[in-house]
């Protein structure tokens, strides 16, 4: 039976040049829906699971654009705020030159203990979230902090995917506060040269002994592979060979395959194993996401 993934934090519009040239170059452009959090639900939902998304979104036309992008990924949307006084933000992907942002003052970054307090765990298995969130601004942050202890309070597992973002806060700010709040989740998400920037841990095994009471803690080698460890048992699995187009999305594209798979009850391994074929269809295209039709909307 499918079970439900909650995921929160923002989503902007994501532009992105159709062929991965620099934007400089580009001549035509693709208008989506980027986010980590909302990926990682678009992906779940295409594998056969409730996927439900909470941010806000600005009262405007990039507003209205995700939220119907998202609903035809099969992400339930129903939950999102519309704020009337702060837009939407917006990110540009640069191939070759990396991300541009452009959320200062954005409608997510809005997020505060209030909307926490708002947030309903009625039939949800699952919370996902992410760093990014705690980034955006003081409030979110606090926002994070809160959403976490309620979902622990309700018995739901809360998935942390690390994802340290550069441009929003610099390693020395980022690395405490990342790491207590993956202390506070049940399964945790982290690159190992991600981990290595933040807290100079070397080898996977390194961030296990940094962090021994995660139940589940995934750390993503590229294009090695991928670890899991849970208690004082490891498993791996190799990453996939593909020709890399765009890199940005695969990171969510994995968490969406792994954490599908978890719903489901698959083992350790098969989920890996489901983490890395979602990563690599997503390297391959210049967009964080892929147009299907989830498996929840065909067969509603």
């Amino acid at each position: 039976m499918p079970r439900t993934l909650l995921a929160i934090g923002e989503t902007m519009a994501m532009v992105a040049p159709v062929v991965a040239v620099p934007v400089a170059d580009a001549g035509e452009f693709l208008l989506d829906a980027g986010g980590a959090e909302s990926n990682v639900a678009a992906h779940v939902a295409a594998l056969g699971h409730r996927a439900v998304w909470f941010s806000r979104l600005g009262a405007d036309a990039l507003g209205r654009r995700i939220a119907r992008q998202l609903t035809a990924r099969g992400v339930d949307v129903s939950r999102v705020v519309y704020d009337e006084t702060r837009r939407t933000g917006l990110y540009v992907k640069d191939p070759g030159n990396g991300v541009l942002y452009y959320r200062d003052g954005s409608a997510a970054s809005a997020l505060c203990e209030l909307d926490a307090e708002s947030v309903s765990f009625d039939g949800v298995d699952l919370l996902h979230v992410s760093g990014i969130t705690a980034a955006i601004s003081s409030s979110a942050a606090s926002f994070l902090a809160r959403v976490i202890d309620r979902a622990r309070a309700h018995g739901v597992r809360v998935s942390f995917d690390v994802n340290h973002r550069a441009p929003l806060w610099d390693a020395a700010t980022a690395a405490p506060a990342l790491l207590e709040l993956a202390r506070t989740a049940d399964i945790v998400l982290v690159g190992r040269d991600e981990a290595e920037t933040l807290w100079g841990t070397v080898a996977a095994d390194d961030v296990r002994a940094l962090l021994p009471d995660v139940d589940e803690l995934v750390v993503k080698d590229g294009s090695i592979g991928a670890t899991v460890y849970t208690g004082a048992d490891d498993v791996f699995e190799p990453a996939l060979v593909v020709e890399v187009v765009e890199a940005v999305g695969a990171g969510d594209a994995f968490a969406g395959g792994y954490l599908a798979g978890r719903l489901s009850g698959d083992s350790l391994a098969d989920s890996l194993r489901a983490g890395h074929a979602r990563a690599a269809r997503t390297l391959q295209t210049t967009t964080d996401s892929i147009d299907e039709p989830s498996a929840t909307a065909a067969t509603a």
